[in-house]
C-alpha cells in the first residue's frame, strides 16, 4: 500500500545569531520578506503539497512565533468594521485551525537531527516532510510538491538537491551518486561538510527531506556525527546501509534562497519584491538610479 505524506516537520529552535541584533527580541522566522514572514513561505509551501498536520520543533524565546498562527479577533474585527476585505483576506492565511499545528521543545541544540528526534511521537510510523525554513524556494510548483510527487513513485528516502561550486561543498551535505536518472539521483549515501577536495559529487542536500520512520528509528540511537551534534543526514545513510532502504536526491525546479545568511535574506527580498505587480515598477526603478549612480561615479 502506497503511504501518503501529510506531516511536515518545522525545525526552528535556532537563536538566529547570524542577524543579531534582530534576533534578540524577534525569532529569525518572523523576519518578513517583503510582507510575510519567513515562515509563512515554508507554511504556504507545505499547504501546497498537500501536507495537513504541521508540527513545528522550538525552543525558548519563540512564543512570537506561536503568536503568529493564532487568530486575531480584535484585529479583524477593525478590518471588518472599516471594510478592508483585502486585508482580512490575507490575514486569515495566517490562521491555523485547532489541531493542525503541534510545537514541541528542543531543550538543547544537539543538532538537526536532534531537532526532528524530538517530533518523534506525532510522526509515529509514517512518512514526513521536513522543511527548514531558512531556505526559501521560488517556483511555479512548490519543491516540496514535486518531491512528495516523486516519493508517490519510489516510496523511499528523498531529499532536495541542488549543484554547487566545489568551493562550497564543505558547508553542506553532499551526494555520493550511484545513478543520475535527471531529476531523480540514486544514491551510494552522503557525506556530511566533506573536507576540501574530497567531495564525491557537486550535489548539495538543501532544507527539503521526505523521510521514513526508519530515519526516526536511526535518529533514536542518538549518534554524534560532523560538529558533534546529531546529524539527520548520518541517519539517512545508516537507514541506507544498516536497512537497505533507497535514498534519493531530487534536482527540484525552482530557486533557492539561503535566508540563514544576511546576503541570501537580501537577494530573497529583492526577488519577491520584483515579483510584485505592486512594487516592481518602483524598485526597477530604485535600483536602476543606484546602478547609473555608480557608473556615473566611475
Amino acid at each position: 500500500m502506497r503511504k501518503k505524506v501529510t506531516k511536515a516537520i518545522f525545525p526552528v529552535a535556532g537563536m538566529g545569531t547570524r542577524f543579531l541584533p534582530a534576533t534578540k527580541s524577534v525569532p529569525k522566522e518572523i523576519m518578513t520578506l517583503v510582507d510575510r514572514p519567513l515562515v509563512q513561505y515554508a507554511i504556504d509551501e507545505a499547504r501546497e503539497a498537500g501536507i495537513k498536520e504541521f508540527i513545528f520543533v522550538t525552543s525558548r524565546g519563540k512564543s512570537a512565533l506561536e503568536d503568529y498562527f493564532d487568530a486575531a479577533p480584535q484585529l479583524e474585527q477593525t478590518l471588518r468594521k472599516k471594510g478592508k476585505t483585502e486585508l482580512l483576506d490575507i490575514l486569515k492565511k495566517t490562521d491555523m485551525d485547532s489541531g493542525e499545528i503541534a510545537y514541541m521543545r528542543q531543550a538543547k541544540p544537539l543538532g538537526l537531527g536532534h531537532a526532528v528526534w524530538c517530533a518523534r511521537r506525532l510522526i509515529a510510523n509514517e512518512p514526513f516532510a521536513v522543511i527548514l525554513p531558512d531556505d526559501v524556494i521560488s517556483a511555479d510548483k512548490s519543491c516540496l510538491a514535486q518531491m512528495i510527487e516523486a516519493f508517490e513513485e519510489t516510496q523511499s528516502n528523498i531529499v532536495a538537491a541542488m549543484e554547487v561550486p566545489e568551493s562550497m561543498a564543505e558547508a553542506y551535505g553532499i551526494l555520493d551518486v550511484k545513478e543520475d536518472m535527471g531529476s531523480i539521483v540514486s544514491t551510494k549515501g552522503m557525506v556530511e561538510k566533506p573536507a576540501p577536495g574530497e567531495a564525491p559529487s557537486n550535489l548539495a542536500v538543501i532544507g527539503r527531506y521526505i523521510l521514513t520512520p526508519t530515519v526516526l528509528q536511526k535518529l533514536n540511537q542518538k549518534k554524534t556525527g560532523a560538529g558533534g551534534e546529531i546529524q539527520l543526514t548520518d541517519a539517512i545513510s545508516d537507514a541506507r546501509e544498516e536497512d537497505g532502504e533507497e535514498v534519493y536526491g531530487y534536482r527540484f525546479k525552482g530557486q533557492r534562497f539561503d535566508c540563514g545568511s544576511k546576503a541570501g535574506f537580501l537577494q530573497a527580498t529583492v526577488s519577491f519584491a520584483l515579483q510584485r505587480d505592486d512594487l516592481r515598477d518602483d524598485l526597477w526603478a530604485f535600483i536602476n538610479d543606484l546602478v547609473h549612480a555608480k557608473e556615473a561615479a566611475q
